[in-house]
């Protein structure tokens, strides 16, 4: 134990533990392939535009989806990812191989924000819990306003954790993020979205060394590779906004696993998916 006692292995662990940032990032649920072959909503329209990184077409869709949903903290929730994926897609942090390289996802460089994305993201993150909270002061088991605030907690967690390097903060509100995934699917099963969050954990904490996992364990952490499979697969099959990048996640799982032909067909699939998304093919050809 006096290993978890070096400053080195403690920021390895935080590292490993805020990578969860991916289990919460801004979708709703429904049926997967709706999001491509039926959209019918601002909020679907600016989805699919998000996908194939058209990130003014996104925001505004979004914020159409404001103008006449004022009080529903999903939409704020939505253009705050707008902001997000359009500065991971500037700063290039969307990279199947990094997460599939541990010590390469170790290494990682410390990124030099826009200032002017991070503020319009943080207003958006801060409307959204103002709008949940409203909510659910009308009603405390509104399951949409706890998935928003479960939305705002991953997507902080994730700047923190691949634009900032701030592990320690990432962890924090990686940690609050699963607290409201669980509330949120207490209230509501068929939020397939929120199943990422176990989904994630368990794999990503299934791949570290046996006395490190006990420990996580110990502390209430999943680390069961083959449940994280099967909530990601959940995810994959019943989500909706979520699904392509639930689809990506078992992309790198395949890569990890020496898949590598099951890892380019979900990625041809997600290029066929969102053709004005690059990153899906280069990521494919990547594949060795």
């Amino acid at each position: 134990m006096t290993c978890f006692g070096n400053p080195q292995h403690r920021r390895r662990l935080l590292r490993w533990i805020a990578a969860l940032l991916l289990l919460s990032l801004p979708f709703a649920a429904q049926a997967a392939d709706q999001i491509v072959a039926a959209p019918q909503t601002p909020l679907d329209l600016g989805y699919v535009d998000l996908y194939n990184l058209d990130f003014p077409a996104a925001h505004g869709q979004f914020e159409s989806w404001i103008r006449t949903h004022p009080e529903d903290p999903l939409g704020t929730a939505s253009d705050a990812a707008a902001y997000l994926f359009g500065e991971f897609d500037r700063l290039s942090v969307i990279d199947v191989q990094l997460f599939a390289n541990q010590s390469q996802f170790d290494s990682r460089g410390r990124l030099t924000p826009d200032p002017a994305v991070r503020k319009a993201f943080e207003q958006r993150a801060d409307q959204t819990n103002q709008l949940a909270d409203a909510a659910l002061a009308r009603n405390a088991k509104d399951a949409n306003a706890l998935y928003a605030k479960t939305l705002v907690c991953g997507m902080r967690s994730d700047y923190a954790l691949m634009i900032d390097k701030h592990d320690v903060e990432a962890l924090s509100y990686s940690k609050q993020a699963s607290a409201l995934s669980r509330q949120t699917l207490a209230v509501n099963p068929t939020l397939y979205d929120a199943y990422l969050a176990s989904g994630v954990e368990n794999y990503m904490l299934s791949l570290k060394w046996a006395p490190l996992r006990w420990v996580l364990s110990w502390t209430g952490a999943g680390t069961d590779k083959a449940e994280g499979l099967r909530l990601l697969n959940i995810t994959a099959t019943k989500g909706h906004y979520l699904a392509p990048f639930a689809r990506m996640m078992l992309a790198v799982a395949a890569i990890r696993d020496g898949q590598h032909q099951k890892a380019r067909d979900i990625l041809t699939f997600l290029s066929h998916e969102f053709p004005h998304n690059s990153l899906y093919v280069r990521e494919r050809d990547r594949i060795h």
